[in-house]
């Protein structure tokens, strides 16, 4: 792992979108309620996400351990499917970027799972960082798509 001893603890964030391309059987499903014989697609979703962004060192090989201090994932039906943004925050030495992508990664990929039964013809992404902010490089925040 990098050494992240000598930097300074700051107030650290980010923020992950990603997005799912449903089916219309997928999108009435969800406009039913979104109840499965798994359980509801949209609030297993934001557990499975939560749950993912606090075991993200134990999923990618160098990834520090952070003592995260908020998650918050949402889950938003659309148009063409459902939108996944996860907020990550914590005060640390490194920042929080991976932990965002893979409560929004684990999310879409729950979403998945939850309604393969009904189709397979789900799409995951794009799957990418909104914003972070904190430490050496202070605030990013991506460019919209020209």
């Amino acid at each position: 792992m990098v050494d992240v001893g000598a930097k300074a603890v700051t107030a650290r964030s980010a923020t992950a979108r990603a997005v799912v391309l449903l089916p219309a059987v997928c999108r009435a499903a969800l406009a039913r309620g979104g109840d499965t014989r798994k359980g509801n697609v949209l609030q297993v979703a934001r557990l499975a996400g939560i749950m993912a962004a606090k075991r993200t060192s134990g999923l990618i090989p160098l990834c520090h351990p952070l003592p995260l201090d908020a998650i918050t994932v949402d889950l938003a039906s659309t148009r063409t499917g459902v939108t996944i943004t996860a907020v990550v925050g914590c005060s640390g030495r490194t920042g929080v970027e991976m932990e965002a992508l893979t409560a929004v990664s684990i999310a879409a990929l729950t979403v998945y799972d939850m309604l393969k039964a009904v189709s397979h013809d789900i799409v995951i992404g794009p799957i990418e960082l909104v914003q972070k902010s904190g430490g050496r490089s202070g605030t990013i925040r991506r460019r919209p798509a020209t």
